[in-house]
Parts: C-alpha cells; structure tokens; sequence
C-alpha cells in the first residue's frame, strides 16, 4: 500500500483546505517544488497533485508548477487532478511527464469520457470520486448530486480505469480518521483498486488501511497530517510495508 503525500495548488503556493473550501485555507509553502522535494527524501512512491484553481476554472492553471516537479522527479510516478475536462489536457500533462491523471467532475457529467480516455491513454487514467454521505460531489465539491458513488463506480468497472480516488468530503482535512467502511466497500462492489483519501490522521489509520490492503485498498492519501506532524511518511510508508509483508 503506498503513503501518497498530496500538494494541493492554490495560486501557486502549496496549501490545505478544509472540507474543499477555497476561503479556508492554509499555506505550507510559496514553493511547492520544494515541498515535493520534502516528501519524496522521505521515501514518498508516488505524488499526488491537485490544481485547486482547476478545479473551479474547468481548465489547468498552476501547469506549470506540476510540469516543474515532474522534470525534477522523472522517475516519481505523478498523479494531477483538477480541471481536466479534455484529452488535449490528458495529453499535455502525460507529455509533461505526469504518469497519471485524474478525471473527477467530468467522469460523473459524462462517463463515456472516462471509456474514451481509458482507450486512448491505457493505464493513466484516474477517476476521483468524491463523495458526502455516499453521494458524488462535483465541481470542486461545490455540488453534491444524487448520484451514488458506489453506483458510478461499477460503470467503470470495464474500461480500465487504474484506479479511484476516493475521497469522504467530510472527513477531508478535518483530522477525524479515514472512512476504511466506505473505502473497501467501493474497491469491492467496483472492482477497481481504490485510493483512499480524506481524514488520514496519523498513524492508526494507515495500520487500519493497510489491514484491508487485500481488499482492493492500493494507497492512501494524507495531507494535513503530514503538513502538521501527526503522520510522518518514512513511518507510514514503513508500516505499510511490513504488514504487508
């Protein structure tokens, strides 16, 4: 199970929001190719990004940020989120050296994109699924709709997404613990490994992940507490593999 460090994008500093609100945020750092520096010398396998103002813009804005980390960390598999709603998106940031990327408001507004995308780009698409109460949350969480995450899961079950994101808006950011019930249950009825994310606090929740690790759990999440010293990735990232083991 691997310890994802996340570094969400806002005006290209590198911040935390509570439950998805862009006017309650807090700022770890104006440089965020150093704080991936930070995460990958502590033994980070993979990095997970977010374009917050892509998210509400629809389109890409810190590009240039996540193209800047990856030219330092070729070898370090990236994942970007955040306002990809096309394949000419899709396709500039893998040529940027993002080795996957994540659909979320467009795969709950059009499924078929995430089909097409999965043809088009094999084994680099992610879908980001996240949810209140169990129903999908789009648009940079602004909008829950009726639509079960659960239920847009299994579409996908075909089309050769590598994974989900899943993340429980209510536990995001809040340092409440992560949703194991809600996330296994997903990779389950989906078939499709899933990411857990949102609520990882500290070191309990990755020994309560990795214990279902074998039901579908591929990695999980963590950015506050990281950000904030109640989990610390070398740790994690340790015990994640001797349970494994």
């Amino acid at each position: 199970m691997l310890i994802i460090p996340a570094i969400d994008l806002k005006d290209g500093k590198c911040v935390r929001l509570r439950q998805g609100r862009m006017d309650d945020s807090t700022v770890f750092s104006d440089n965020p190719v150093d704080m991936a520096t930070k995460w990958v010398d502590a033994g980070c396998r993979r990095l997970h990004l977010v374009d917050l103002n892509g998210a509400f813009a629809g389109e890409p804005v810190n590009g240039e940020i996540v193209k800047a980390i990856a030219e330092k960390y070729p070898k370090l598999p990236i994942q970007i989120g955040g306002g990809i709603r096309s394949g000419e998106i899709i396709e500039a940031y893998l040529s940027a050296g993002v080795s996957y990327v994540i659909i979320g408001t467009k795969a709950v507004k059009e499924p078929a994109f995430v089909t097409e995308m999965c043809q088009q780009f094999k084994g680099n698409i992610i879908v980001g699924l996240d949810a209140q109460d169990g129903y999908v949350a789009i648009d940079g969480w602004a909008e829950v709709t009726d639509v079960k995450a659960v239920e847009l899961a299994r579409q996908f079950r075909n089309d050769g997404v590598e994974s989900i994101v899943y993340t429980d808006i209510s536990r995001d950011g809040m340092m409440q613990g992560v949703n194991v019930e809600a996330t296994v249950d997903l990779a389950q009825q989906a078939g499709i490994p899933v990411i857990a994310s949102g609520g990882v606090t500290d070191i309990e929740d990755i020994r309560k992940l990795a214990a279902v690790a074998d039901k579908g759990i591929l990695g999980a999440i963590t950015g506050r507490a990281i950000y904030e010293g109640t989990l610390d990735v070398a740790e994690a990232q340790q015990l994640a593999d001797s349970l494994a083991s």
